[in-house]
């Protein structure tokens, strides 16, 4: 119940910030970080191949850093857990890999998020936005991180879109120049 409530009081604040002019590959390389130390203080058993490809020429955005980092941080957090989840499966020759990449397109800024997890099956992947549903068990997750990561990429001009296969999901934050 608690960590109900304290997603619902995440979900309801809105800009919680002033915007700044912001490198997003750093701010992407300092949230995968956070997030990678996190899952190992949970999982000490499994190590991840994490890896980023991000683009150096990209102009810097006017953004609240720390609602998009928290948007990235949610959007990390479930392909490590994802990718974790796979691994206790025990697949032969299966090493957990999340890429965190970035580009210039021709409207902004894309960042992307790739798991080899187990993907997300096309029947729920159109309610994995909506607040309080989850795929994971109880006391795992409240339902609350992609919903509020879909906000908050929507209050700052942009799209977060989701692609997946079985072994694969990816999802894209764009956001406008």
């Amino acid at each position: 119940a608690d960590a109900i409530v304290k997603g619902m009081l995440e979900h309801s604040k809105r800009g919680s910030g002033q915007k700044q002019v912001t490198d997003i590959n750093a701010l992407a390389e300092e949230i995968t970080q956070l997030s990678y130390d996190s899952f190992l203080a949970k999982n000490q058993k499994v190590r991840c191949d994490f890896q980023f490809d991000l683009d150096p020429k990209l102009p810097k955005l006017e953004l609240i850093p720390q609602d998009i980092g928290k948007a990235l941080l949610n959007l990390l957090n479930n392909a490590f857990y994802t990718v974790n989840e796979k691994a206790k499966e025990g697949i032969e020759g299966y090493i957990p890999e999340v890429l965190v990449s970035s580009r210039k397109t021709q409207e902004g800024i894309t960042l992307t998020i790739k798991d080899n997890g187990n993907g997300i099956p096309n029947s729920i992947k159109d309610k994995i936005f909506q607040p309080f549903f989850t795929t994971k068990p109880t006391g795992q997750g409240t339902g609350l991180g992609l919903s509020l990561s879909y906000d908050i990429v929507k209050a700052h001009g942009g799209e977060l879109t989701v692609s997946s296969k079985p072994g694969e999901t990816v999802f894209e934050i764009a956001l406008p120049i």
